[in-house]
């Protein structure tokens, strides 16, 4: 069976090497960043059973990185830091971390919690940081899409719609879903605004709405993204 891999996503090189041998001693293998960028880089890249983060990185506060990670991934992550007022745990709790624990810590707590976690995860054997098809590349971590090697410079909100449907891909996503999640709940009736995106997604895509290989329309309900190889 092969040993959960925990990212430690902290900044404090003591902490890095006390966790190390904590998680190796209960048989987990154990992969560092000390920097927020580059920890949601190695979580892209080499898919951790866990994140464990710390809030105050030295380059982005951990909510930060938490939102960042949970638009691609649901991977379970555990918040370790010495932040303790309820306000900062509820904000990293909503942001979308699963635990949270504070320093200073007891080392069979957090490994408890982590087991906890580990035992809860689900199979995320579709889970990707990135979707390819023909020429283009949709990047969820880094927020861009490729076509043939050069930038779409598709909007922030006109990523988000292509991100919603790469993420759904053969499957019907609602007009409704797609203005509530890009837009907000109180835009469920706006739907103008989603043909514009959609628009200029088909135009940045080179997908052509009277002949779409890619963004199919179901009239008056939603779209679906065809992935085709």
């Amino acid at each position: 069976m092969t040993s959960p891999r925990i990212l430690v996503v902290e900044d404090e090189m003591p902490i890095r090497r006390f966790l190390r041998i904590a998680l190796e001693s209960a048989g987990m293998t154990m992969l560092e960043a000390d920097r927020g960028r580059l920890g949601i880089e190695r979580a892209a890249t080499e898919a951790p059973d866990v994140v464990v983060l710390d809030l105050g990185l030295p380059d982005m506060d951990g909510r930060d990185a938490i939102l960042a990670i949970r638009e691609w991934s649901q991977m379970p992550i555990l918040v370790l830091s010495v932040r303790d007022a309820e306000t900062d745990k509820i904000a990293a709790l909503d942001a979308g971390a699963d635990d949270y624990v504070t320093k200073p810590f007891a080392t069979g707590e957090l490994l408890a919690r982590l087991r906890a976690l580990l035992r809860a995860r689900r199979p995320q054997s579709v889970e990707t940081s990135a979707l390819r098809f023909e020429d283009i590349v949709i990047d969820f971590a880094a927020h861009t899409v490729t076509r043939g090697g050069a930038n779409v410079g598709l909007t922030r909100k006109e990523f988000d719609v292509l991100a919603l449907l790469a993420r759904h891909a053969g499957r019907l996503v609602t007009h409704r879903q797609l203005l509530t999640t890009v837009w907000g709940p109180a835009h469920t009736a706006d739907t103008h605004y989603l043909r514009i995106a959609i628009g200029h997604i088909r135009e940045k895509l080179g997908d052509p709405a009277a002949n779409p290989r890619f963004i199919i329309t179901d009239p008056g309900v939603g779209y679906r993204l065809l992935v085709l190889a």
